[in-house]
């Protein structure tokens, strides 16, 4: 039998957390199993997504890496075309993804979306070789597709198995998994492909360890607290009693046209949005910029390249822990520090790409050290905007990071794509500067968006079916008052025809 998770949205965070059983007696639980692998499957989606980024350097331009591999003639263009397929596919499968997860489960479907991008990464090297990179685009298509429904997934899965006050810490442990799957990643093909092993290892490498993981995660991930069987008794009382949860068998409607009518909502999608911009900008780009404009070989490119992620990584797990810690002494509300660290997140980098736009060909120093100072200060937002979702409604988490991703991946399409446009000379740092300076702009405006208009209080059509009854207990109420005035007006009219008779 199938269940849906119904939260009881009729109290505050802050009651749920008074009310909270005591944490269980062991430090270690199923809780924080199911979190690393999470974040192992969230670190393999985001290696299988840069796999190209140093990578392609190396299969156009051999004598940088290992000229005993083929060469392939593609232009920046083309570079940049198959950049972004990966995107064209991950857009269209964000909110077709968080239904499935919600009806046929997102333990099974993260299994296989990271099972079936490791394949397909696995058959790049062939397909390259004998199809041309019109069918590597359709491979990166595919792969987008599938890992599209990643995301609404790990929000479903995290909406029920992260108690309230370690929701800052374990969601953000999770998603920081994508930014050290960046750092190996990177650093790794820029190794692979200079070793004897050539560029296509890095494509079998990464496949397989997809492949593995996917496996691992559908042997040992559950759905839930109420279908693991060896999870203690103490530990899922205190994850459903901080989350305020029961199990129904009621499947819960999605309330399609408030969500899109909800304010807060929309400020979450623009904050997404710009912050989706600047990562992928970043994230694609970056090996191109240190390549080109500071003539740097393939392997200190791809250590260069995956610096930034790794002092970001590193830089997650204080911010995280601060930010629940605040919360849990009242020091903030939710809400200022979801505001905070977003800010944080979008403002922080902004600034310093305006700084890199300064950056000359004779300063490298400066230019990576504001890098790594953007990408780092971005990894706020897990405490920020990321888990803004789980904050507007519990219940519909996956569905909501499904509408926002949707809209805010278009950014991915658009980001390196405008890139080739408005950077015409790779070498030129005055180009740089004017890609450094809009992403800036579009940061600036999309977390001060959020500021005005965004909240942590959960919305109200969280519960519909409560939302239901209250409706239906006021037509009643109504209706009785209405009969009872109704009433009193008959039983005057008879007194005074009483008093004439």
């Amino acid at each position: 039998m199938s269940y849906a998770i119904k939260r009881i949205s009729i109290i505050s965070i802050s009651e749920r957390m008074q009310i909270s059983t005591s944490k269980p007696k062991a430090w270690y639980g199923c809780r924080h199993t199911q979190g690393i692998l999470m974040a192992l499957g969230f670190f393999c989606c985001y290696a299988i997504r840069v796999t190209t980024s140093v990578t392609l350097e190396a299969m156009t331009n051999a004598q940088s890496a290992n000229p005993d591999f083929e060469e392939f003639p593609w232009d920046d263009r083309i570079k940049d075309i198959i950049q972004s397929s990966f995107f064209w596919g991950y857009v269209c499968t964000q909110i077709i993804g968080s239904i499935v997860a919600r009806d046929w489960g997102a333990h099974k479907l993260f299994s296989l979306a990271q099972f079936a991008c490791g394949l397909l990464t696995l058959l790049i090297p062939v397909v390259a070789k004998y199809c041309g990179w019109e069918i590597v685009c359709v491979t990166r298509v595919i792969a987008g597709l599938f890992q599209g429904t990643v995301l609404p997934c790990l929000h479903t899965l995290l909406s029920k198995w992260v108690p309230m006050e370690e929701r800052g810490r374990i969601s953000t442990f999770v998603y920081a998994g994508g930014w050290i799957g960046n750092v190996l990643c990177l650093w790794s093909t820029g190794q692979l492909s200079a070793s004897q092993f050539g560029w296509p290892s890095c494509f079998y490498v990464w496949g397989c360890i997809s492949i593995t993981s996917s496996v691992l995660f559908y042997v040992i991930g559950k759905e839930s607290p109420a279908v693991h069987s060896n999870i203690s008794q103490d530990e899922k009382e205190y994850i459903e009693s901080s989350l305020g949860i029961i199990e129904t068998e009621e499947k819960l409607p999605i309330p399609w046209i408030k969500i899109l009518t909800c304010i807060p909502m929309w400020a979450l999608l623009v904050t997404q949005s710009a912050h989706t911009w600047g990562f992928w900008m970043l994230l694609t780009k970056i090996p191109s910029y240190i390549g080109s404009v500071f003539n740097t070989d393939i392997k200190n490119n791809g250590l260069w390249s995956a610096l930034p992620y790794l002092t970001a990584w590193i830089c997650s797990f204080p911010i995280s822990y601060i930010s629940d810690l605040l919360i849990k002494r009242n020091i903030l509300t939710v809400q200022a520090s979801r505001k905070i660290c977003n800010t944080i997140g979008e403002w922080f980098p902004a600034v310093a790409l305006i700084g890199l736009g300064y950056v000359d060909k004779e300063q490298p120093g400066i230019a990576k050290a504001l890098l790594i100072f953007a990408v780092a200060s971005n990894v706020a937002i897990y405490c920020g905007l990321n888990v803004n979702h789980m904050d507007l409604s519990p219940n519909f988490a996956g569905s909501l990071m499904g509408i926002t991703n949707t809209v805010a991946n278009i950014c991915s399409i658009l980001a390196p794509l405008i890139a080739s446009i408005i950077i015409k000379d790779t070498e030129s740092p005055e180009e740089w500067r004017n890609m450094f300076f809009l992403t800036s702009a579009i940061y600036f405006v999309g977390n001060f968006i959020f500021i005005v208009f965004g909240t942590s209080k959960i919305q109200q059509w969280n519960d519909p079916v409560r939302e239901k009854n209250i409706s239906m207990s006021a037509i009643i109420t109504e209706s009785s008052v209405e009969n009872e005035h109704v009433q009193k007006v008959k039983d005057t009219e008879k007194m005074d025809l009483g008093k004439k008779l």
